[in-house]
């Protein structure tokens, strides 16, 4: 689909809007000594719209279903076959490493002996079993128009007593449509290929080999003879390409088409075709096992082929059974390996605190899950999921999941998500960690070396912070609410995965920054992982009502003038990174457009949350009271939840929930409209009053001026306050007017590293790096050395990193 006619930033768009997933299956092997994940997924599927098999002319086509990947996963095989009646077995089967060989030449999806096989990929049958049809024999126009010099054999019959499924009318329970407007910004409907009469627009038409269960109707696939599932065929290779057509599938060296499979079962994929790391064996790929009941089917396999797409992903299409019907429920089974992914972080045990155990984590956000697990990679769509994971003995799996249990005797973690969620939010974490309670729905985990200190930090705080955010904006919804403190190479500060906030474990070291942060994962249990945007270009529908959600709840449980420090350090950043981008600058817009190959990762930027929390905060003054807008907040919640949204969904429900409002016209109030604040670049068209932080605010600005206004009295400003009874955020907002200030006259910074100096090394990494980078700036050579020492402090440099982006600096660890 053209870059212009969808959104860009997911290769699956075009199909995202043709197939509803109603359930996704994990079944993943971690390797810590390959640094390798083995995965099997199972999409559970079903069309939205299409035709009967037997439909005549172009209604025929066979469907193509596209998922987001990335270069660093390898497919091995995909697999077809209609979803079994009641769900069937949710199980997967974890070859050990001494038995990979003889598991995968048996088949990677299906069952072992004696279990229901197909014969569209069963080689033995197949070849036994089929004759030659005559041209005479073919009808339609796929059949009647085959590539020059190559006959058409039918597909052999399937086995009897493989009834057809009954279509499902109704979607999964938990699985409901997103919002028309929201499924709209995902473009028209159908891929050109498969809009439309005419000659089929896909490239391996000619090529392709038709596969297939007996879904509906009569056995209608054709393949080709020399396809390497055909009878006949003895080398397994791919069909000549004479016109080229499959040049750049080709060219991708995970691709199958490029690297064939062995033509003993093309199901399965030998190790020796996906290398992955030299010298070490790649983990054996989980498998799928087939349904065991008498009148099941097996799976069939699929061609498919991985395009790339953009730099942080590929486009991974499958050819699915032409007789699919709308509403039949299905299953394709993609087995892979990763390595090097983008989403997972693996750590030796030396980057961990307790220097005892591997690590690994994962990252989804924001289109980084397509590396960890083939996906619709975009908010729009959501589903719930399960996952059967196997790890090392002594690593505690953990993953975003209502429900876990651990199985002592196959070695393996079971989790379950009852609730749909986007993909971005499917995470994972295994090391050495152990739980504490610290609230009657809420655990911490952590390395045993940190778990007393978290205890001591969250215990009771967590429940509540969750009792406040409810008394808000209705019941918490996802049952647990744990805490998983990280390394320090976790890349960003907090990440909101349902049920299991990832958090890095030297923001421990803060206590208002842990409490800010970890208030505003609670707030995104409401906005970004109940209702969701359904698009990056709209990253402030979570984002700046999860920061305005945030503040409600720090104003509940600390304080105005609490809320209104942390809010004004924040708007002195929003304004700093204001400056060095440019107020023209288009990031500096609500709705983001997208460009083709853009990361929405790029989008993150305190513009997103801020000016973001501006407009809602506008909107809760347009109704006059917050207490109003908390129950606007609510109707919100309920009417959308499980679903992804547009902001036209937000200022509609917004205006229909004040009927007075709209009678006002107020979304078209001059210099203030609504198209105006999503559209606009440069900064917020309004900003809270802070008046109700002055007392916390108004030192802060006193004791900056003593130290900027010539000439320098240094008595007086040092004596003025002492800063060892600020809070955080005010030492904070001190050190950033002064960095915003430097490089600063040579005597004011001699003065200020012998009032402060000793004071701010003994404070926390937060007001630390600060003062270190006024260090830096003003190229102060008698603390450089207090630079170094620093540094060398820190596992990693990641953490040090985010505060620098963050606030607007530049980086400078």
């Amino acid at each position: 689909m053209a870059a212009s006619e969808s959104p860009p930033d997911v290769a699956s768009a075009s199909s995202s809007s043709l197939f509803r997933l109603r359930h996704l299956r994990l079944g993943l092997h971690l390797r810590p000594d390959a640094r390798a994940l083995a995965g099997c997924s199972v999409l559970e599927l079903c069309a939205r719209r299409g035709r009967r098999a037997g439909s005549s002319g172009s209604q025929s086509r066979r469907q193509a279903l596209v998922l987001d990947a990335h270069p660093a996963l390898r497919v091995a095989s995909v697999a077809f076959r209609p979803s079994p009646a009641g769900g069937g077995r949710c199980g997967f089967v974890f070859p050990d490493a001494a038995s990979a060989g003889s598991a995968e030449s048996r088949g990677g999806g299906g069952g072992g002996d004696g279990a229901p096989r197909c014969p569209a990929w069963d080689p033995a049958p197949a070849s036994s079993s089929s004759s030659s049809s005559s041209s005479s024999e073919l009808s339609g126009p796929e059949r009647s128009d085959p590539a020059p010099g190559r006959l058409l054999t039918r597909c052999p019959s399937p086995p009897t007593g493989c009834p057809s499924p009954t279509p499902l009318s109704d979607p999964h329970p938990h699985c409901p449509l997103s919002t028309p407007s929201a499924l709209s910004a995902l473009g028209p409907p159908l891929a050109p290929e498969l809009a439309g009469p005419g000659p089929p627009a896909d490239p391996l038409a000619a090529h392709r080999c038709h596969h297939s269960c007996p879904v509906a109707g009569p056995p209608d696939f054709l393949v080709s003879p020399d396809c390497p599932l055909a009878p006949g065929s003895q080398d397994g290779t791919p069909p000549p390409d004479p016109e080229g057509a499959l040049r750049g599938a080709a060219a991708a060296p995970h691709s199958p088409l490029a690297a064939p499979a062995s033509p003993i079962n093309h199901f399965s994929c030998s190790f020796s075709d996906f290398p992955l790391v030299p010298g070490v064996p790649p983990p054996p790929i989980p498998t799928f096992p087939d349904d065991p009941a008498p009148a099941s089917v097996a799976p069939c396999p699929l061609f498919f082929r991985v395009d790339p797409f953009t730099d942080y992903g590929s486009a991974l299409t499958i050819s699915l059974p032409s007789s699919l019907e709308p509403h039949q429920p299905f299953q394709v089974i993609i087995r892979y390996t990763t390595i090097d992914a983008p989403a997972i972080w693996w750590l030796d045990p030396e980057l961990t605190y307790g220097n005892a155990k591997p690590f690994v984590f994962t990252q989804g956000h924001s289109v980084c899950n397509r590396s960890f697990f083939p996906c619709f990679d975009t908010p729009a769509v959501k589903c719930t999921y399960s996952a059967i994971v196997k790890a090392p003995a002594g690593m505690q799996v953990l993953m975003s999941a209502t429900q876990s249990t651990y199985e002592e005797e196959e070695g393996t973690y079971q989790f379950y998500m009852e609730y749909p969620i986007p993909a971005y939010l499917v995470a994972l974490v295994a090391g050495d960690l152990v739980p504490a309670d610290i609230g009657p729905r809420s655990k911490v985990w952590a390395e045993p070396c940190l778990l007393s200190t978290a205890i001591s930090k969250l215990s009771g705080r967590v429940e509540r912070w969750l009792s406040a955010a409810e008394s808000l904006y209705g019941p918490y919804i996802w049952g647990r609410y744990d805490i998983v403190f990280l390394p320090p190479s976790f890349p960003i500060v907090a990440m909101e995965n349902p049920c299991l906030t990832f958090i890095i474990s030297s923001i421990l070291e803060s206590d208002e920054f842990l409490i800010i942060d970890v208030i505003h994962e609670v707030a995104h249990s409401w906005f970004g992982n109940a209702v969701t945007n359904a698009t990056w270009e709209e990253m402030w529908l979570s984002e700046g009502l999860a920061t305005y959600a945030q503040r409600r709840i720090t104003t509940e449980t600390y304080g105005a003038a609490f809320t209104c420090l942390e809010t004004a350090f924040r708007l002195d950043a929003l304004h700093r990174q204001m400056k060095l981008l440019g107020e023209d600058n288009p990031v500096s817009k609500l709705q983001v457009k997208l460009e083709p190959g853009v990361n929405p990762s790029n989008l993150m930027n305190l513009f997103t949350y801020e000016k973001g929390y501006c407009f809602v905060y506008y909107l809760s003054q347009l109704c006059g009271d917050p207490a109003r807008f908390d129950a606007f907040l609510r109707a919100y919640i309920e009417k959308y939840k499980f679903t992804s949204v547009v902001a036209q969904d937000l200022l509609d429900s917004f205006l229909a929930f004040f009927p007075e409002l709209k009678e006002q016209c107020i979304e078209s109030r001059t210099g203030l409209e609504f198209e105006r604040w999503l559209n606009a670049t440069g900064p917020p068209l309004i900003e809270p009053d802070l008046s109700q932080g002055s007392s916390l605010t108004c030192p802060v600005e006193t004791l900056f001026s003593l130290w900027t206004t010539e000439p320098l009295d240094a008595v007086a400003a040092a004596g003025s306050v002492d800063i060892a009874e600020w809070r955080t955020f005010q030492t904070v907002l001190f050190l950033d007017r002064l960095l915003d200030g430097s490089p600063l006259p040579e005597e004011v910074i001699s003065k200020l590293s012998e009032c402060y100096s000793a004071q701010l090394d003994g404070m926390n990494a937060e007001i630390r790096i600060r003062w270190l980078q006024i260090i830096v700036r003003n190229d102060y050579h008698p603390d450089l050395h207090k630079v170094r020492r620093f540094l060398e402090n820190q596992v990693l440099t990641s953490r040090l990193k985010t505060p620098c982006i963050s606030q607007g600096h530049e980086i400078w660890a």
